[in-house]
């Protein structure tokens, strides 16, 4: 707890020379890395999803064509 008042002093200390402008960018700054953070994570994992899922499609549509190659062909009736 003590550690918390004294990262506060520490901060307050340096704001007080800060001009407003630059401290508004700064919490801008702050606000979209806070905000981005989660956001690139979740984009990474969709991804990730996407890769394994298009993987797993091409791996199913391989299978298929093997399939369809296998099949014997059924003679057409009436002709």
């Amino acid at each position: 707890m003590k550690l918390g008042y004294l990262v506060v002093a520490a901060l307050a200390v340096i704001i007080d020379g800060v001009p407003i402008a630059g401290l508004v960018l700064g919490s801008l700054g702050a606000g979209l890395l806070i905000a981005g953070a989660p956001l690139l994570i979740k984009l990474g994992i969709w991804r990730s999803r996407a890769r394994s899922l298009q993987t797993r499609l091409g791996a199913l549509d391989t299978s298929a064509d093997k399939a369809r190659q296998q099949t014997p062909k059924a003679p057409e009736l009436g002709g």
